[in-house]
């Protein structure tokens, strides 16, 4: 963790007093890991740069008139990143994760490529059997296996769906004609890109059709370019900020959000859009779930 000490590595930079394990709510799980990205490099970057950014992100909020923090918020060193490919690091996570859970903390992972999700997922899944998981993403992450690979980012939400039997995708854009047809076999609810302003017309039957323990998985590639630029495998026409949030807010009100993550940050040089845009995200919804 060159570069950083102490509370210098603190999301939103609070000090240690202010971020002790013990009397924290959340805590941020940082796994710079990348291993299998097929387009832009660089997510390994991410977590780094978020916690970075976060140092300017205000501790109120002008929204829910609060300042969340106060629920605690601690962040754990770096994880330490394995050589040995992508199963064996979602296997670390997994087992890293477990004691977390059992102290019942609600775990924010910073990534990091999205292969990463399933072995926190999984964890969740021994803690809660009955779990969903919402996907905020422009790819489905339906493969089996992505150039060889079972592990890959690209076959994420499939490896989720080997322990969660519910999952539903929000600003799905470009998938494969196999992800169409496991969508189609499956029943897997999915909100097209096209979609994401007609809220009306979908939110209430992917919140029935989720159960009520719910993890969220926010790969930045959601959104549209314009608002994050900063991403591996941009896709034009995703998720605007306000409307973002408000399906956010309507999932914390409705549902246990039990943990979540953010994935697939990958940092331009001389740019701070996206990293700061990520931060803000992760604080707002800390908010959520501590507020409403």
């Amino acid at each position: 963790m060159a570069g950083f000490c102490g509370h210098q590595f603190n999301f939103l930079g609070l000090s240690d007093d202010e971020s002790v394990y013990d009397k924290s709510r959340f805590v941020i799980l940082p796994v710079p890991y990348e291993q299998t990205t097929t387009f832009g490099k660089g997510t390994a970057d991410g977590p780094r740069a978020i916690i970075s950014a976060s140092h300017e992100v205000e501790l109120f909020d002008d929204e829910l008139l609060s300042e969340p923090y106060h629920a605690g918020i601690h962040t754990l060193p770096e994880m330490e990143i394995t050589a040995s490919g992508p199963e064996k690091m979602t296997e670390s996570i997994y087992k890293n994760s477990l004691p977390l859970i059992e102290n019942g903390k609600i775990i924010c992972m910073l990534g990091g490529e999205h292969s990463i999700s399933s072995g926190l997922v999984q964890a969740y899944h021994e803690k809660y059997p009955s779990l969903s998981v919402l996907q905020f993403d422009a790819h489905a992450d339906l493969r089996e296996t992505y150039q060889g690979q079972r592990f890959s980012h690209a076959c994420a939400m499939k490896r989720i769906r080997d322990y969660v039997d519910k999952t539903a995708g929000i600003g799905i854009r470009n998938y494969s004609k196999e992800e169409y047809e496991l969508i189609q076999k499956d029943n897997i609810p999915i909100v097209s890109g096209s979609e994401l302003d007609m809220p009306d017309k979908w939110l209430d039957d992917i919140l029935s059709y989720l159960t009520d323990d719910i993890y969220i998985t926010i790969d930045c590639d959601f959104f549209d370019p314009s608002l994050m630029p900063g991403v591996g495998t941009p896709e034009p026409g995703g998720g605007r900020w306000y409307p973002t949030l408000n399906i956010l807010k309507a999932v914390a009100k409705r549902k246990n959000i039990v943990g979540f993550d953010v994935v697939e940050l990958m940092p331009i040089p001389g740019s701070l859009v996206s990293e700061f845009t990520a931060a803000r995200l992760i604080y707002k919804l800390i908010g959520y779930i501590t507020e409403l």
